[in-house]
């Protein structure tokens, strides 16, 4: 995309700023589920900057405008939205507010798509605006969709069943276990707009957005285990309609609105999640007078928990996924001999080693391929334009993942094809250090995931340097890669429990030099420490995938990490070499010997 259409478009927004009186526009990257992954047709924020990243948020005023984004897409973010057009800032919670009151005097009017921000987002926004003397104004259309001429369609994807083989537990018992929850805290009904909750909840999945099996859809569930779904009829087959049964009824989504102001009827209150539901649904339940009960999506929590049959899915599936990695591994050593491949390139052929196994439905994000200084990109997404060949002596960062019908995957491996520096060597074994420290943890029950991060942050800090980017996130069960509420971040304040699965990747980046990645899922569970005088945990490695042994400066180990080191390659070549040819297995003994 070049520059004279972004700068077109950019030019038409402001046109309808003046028609509509607004001094300044929000665009956020989203849609009216709040979620991560999105259809095409609300990639606005993509569409209006060029910007491409899976979290963002631009504040367009008549004259400038900002391109707000985190850590993870600074380098991204600089390269691909027009710096004449653009600013680029930290994303914070209230970072776009300051930059509204910066440039903006009183009675100022900021348009913003009440569906695209969450009711606590907007709550702070006009708090904070209005006591500068700006007002923020819910808009009743989008004005991105009014400029967008050639917008893609709707998602269309099928709703289809989950088998209960793979969920676990039925879905009449999970919309029992969160109903009789609701009623025992004196709440009538929930609001769920998230899908990948109302997934979960009715054991469904679907093909509305990239990566997820997720069916965009609302819901509202009763106490007495009820749900209403509003989704396109046509998505559902007569096979799923019999799998929700005579429990969930099905209404088109425009019936969403009318039915949020019969709740009013209740005499209990109902459930809304304000961090994660649209404003506009907000607005729509006190517009109607509706008795609330603002508090955590109920589904979150027993969602990120695995039951039994989703933990021994994490553990094959993680199997399966590493097999691919090695055959993969085994080939690019190969062509790295022969005819090195593109970024590109090798990331469609690990695809194709994903795809021929069993259960796999495709990729759990698009694959980080990044060669050289396009490693250090943390959220690099290789394009035609980009597309750099790997080549002798380059490190390589590669982060992906699977959807399993049995599990979701995520492992982050970096490489050297050749020799590395010292310097290189130096900087991945700190980052090792870090990944064996957190990796091998044991806590006390209740202990948060930010409580945490410092374990693996301990290594680079102690040599002045860091990473912009959170420690771990939580992993769905073929649902999204990323998952609440658990997280290992400064600031994640959820407790850990048994049967979470997170994931364990600290880093490090050199910007136009390399970068620095070692990931492994890891699932929390019960540690069994003789003596303890309290409930323990620890967590179980589920990534099976060899850690390039040629990066390692083992003179930096302590013999408790090269132990580990040890004894987690010794699992990696016993658990997947049955599993591998003749020549990957050879591959992997070697890539798995002992330090």
């Amino acid at each position: 995309m070049t520059d004279s259409p972004l700068s077109g478009r950019l030019g038409a927004l402001r046109s309808l700023m003046d028609a509509k009186a607004l001094d300044a526009v929000l665009v956020p990257r989203g849609d009216e589920h709040l979620g991560e992954y999105v259809p095409p047709s609300a990639e606005r924020l993509s569409w209006l900057t060029g910007f491409t990243g899976s979290a963002g948020l631009a504040v367009v005023l008549k004259d400038k405008a900002a391109l707000f984004v985190d850590g993870r897409y600074t380098l991204q973010a600089g390269q691909q939205a027009p710096k004449e057009h653009y600013e680029i800032r930290s994303l914070t919670p209230d970072g776009h507010i300051a930059y509204l009151r910066e440039h903006l005097g009183k009675n100022r009017r900021v348009g913003f798509d009440p569906w695209l921000h969450s009711a606590t987002a907007v709550q702070a926004l006009k708090g904070e605006l209005s006591a500068a003397g700006i007002e923020a104004v819910a808009l009743s259309a989008n004005p991105i969709d009014a400029i967008w001429n050639d917008r893609p369609a709707p998602p269309s994807g099928a709703i289809v069943p989950h088998p209960l083989d793979y969920a676990g537990v039925s879905s009449a018992d999970k919309r029992t276990r969160i109903g009789r929850n609701l009623a025992a805290a004196g709440i009538g009904a929930t609001v769920l707009t998230q899908p990948d909750s109302i997934a979960w909840l009715l054991n469904i999945r679907g093909n509305d957005v990239p990566n997820a099996p997720l069916p965009l859809s609302f819901a509202i569930l009763m106490a007495d285990g009820h749900v209403a779904l509003f989704a396109d009829e046509r998505k559902l087959s007569p096979v799923t309609l019999a799998h929700l049964g005579a429990d969930v009824t099905v209404a088109k989504p425009d019936l969403f609105g009318p039915t949020l102001d019969k709740l009013a009827k209740m005499d209990k209150a109902v459930r809304f999640d304000p961090a994660n539901t649209p404003a506009w649904v907000a607005s729509r339940l006190e517009a109607a007078k509706v008795k609330l009960s603002p508090g955590v999506d109920p589904c979150q929590l027993p969602k990120a928990i695995k039951n039994a049959a989703e933990i021994e899915g994490a553990r094959e599936a993680h199997r399966r996924d590493g097999a691919a990695l090695v055959k993969f591994f085994t080939w690019l050593d190969k062509q790295m001999k022969e005819a090195p491949p593109t970024e590109i390139a090798a990331s469609d052929k690990l695809a194709e080693f994903r795809a021929a196994q069993d259960l796999c439905q495709g990729p759990s994000f698009d694959t980080i391929s990044g060669a050289g200084e396009h490693g250090a990109i943390v959220h690099y997404r290789a394009v035609p334009e980009s597309d750099k060949q790997l080549a002798p002596n380059m490190m390589y960062l590669l982060d992906s993942g699977g959807q399993y019908l049995d599990a979701t995957t995520d492992v982050t491996r970096t490489m050297i094809l050749g020799e590395p520096t010292q310097d290189q060597r130096h900087h991945f074994t700190l980052v090792l250090k870090g990944h064996i420290a957190l990796g091998s943890a044991r806590f006390p029950a209740g202990t948060s995931g930010g409580q945490l991060d410092a374990l693996a942050r301990a290594p680079l800090w102690a040599h002045g340097v860091d990473y912009d980017h959170g420690t771990g996130h939580g992993v769905g069960s073929y649902l999204s890669v990323h998952e609440g509420p658990q997280r290992i971040f400064k600031n994640g304040a959820a407790p850990l429990e048994p049967g979470m699965i997170v994931s364990n990747e600290p880093g490090y980046y050199r910007t136009g030099e390399y970068g620095i990645r070692i990931e492994n899922l890891v699932l929390v569970k019960e540690a069994e420490l003789p003596g303890a005088e309290r409930k323990m945990l620890e967590f179980e490695t589920l990534t099976l995938a060899p850690i390039d042994r040629n990066l390692i400066d083992v003179a930096m180990l302590t013999p408790p990490e090269r132990d580990w080191i040890n004894r987690y390659h010794n699992r990696v070549y016993t658990t997947l070499c049955d599993r591998l040819e003749g020549p990957e297995c050879e591959w992997l003994m070697a890539a798995a010997a002992p330090l």
